[in-house]
């Protein structure tokens, strides 16, 4: 679990934001799911992505994937927090699937922040190596 320093409320404010915005702009006619996702990069700026379901239900892609794809388009490489947000008050928690736990290691430290939101807001927080333990990356292929 990840404690937030007081200082860093108005950031995760604007990343909650963020991702609540994204979700709303989600196209997910077939599962009525929608995510959104807001990665502060290491500009200091925030990339949003939501998810993009497709009648041919395997070409779909994950919020954290779009929000990394932005991110990566604007020139960052390096994720310093991500916020997820899915589901309604009350559901299970909408952690990052095992793909884009896989997509933000490659971007990612192990100790990298991941808040997990629902439509109310903050629920949970964990690193990354919390939830993609004993990752491969980068630094595995270092020459």
């Amino acid at each position: 679990m990840v404690e937030l320093a007081p200082q860093m409320d108005a950031l995760m404010d604007s990343l909650i934001d963020a991702a609540r915005a994204a979700r709303l702009n989600a196209h997910a006619p077939y599962s009525r799911f929608k995510v959104g996702a807001a990665i502060l990069g290491e500009s200091g700026r925030i990339f949003v992505g939501a998810n993009v379901e497709n009648a041919a239900y395997p070409q779909g892609q994950c919020a954290e994937s779009s929000a990394i794809g932005a991110m990566v388009a604007a020139g960052d490489r390096r994720i310093r927090i991500i916020v997820v947000m899915g589901g309604e008050p009350g559901d299970a928690l909408c952690t990052p699937c095992g793909g884009c736990r896989q997509r933000i290691r490659e971007f990612a430290l192990p100790d990298t922040p991941i808040h997990v939101c629902d439509a109310a807001g903050l629920r949970q927080s964990f690193t990354l190596d919390v939830l993609l333990p004993q990752s491969f990356g980068p630094d595995n292929l270092a020459f």
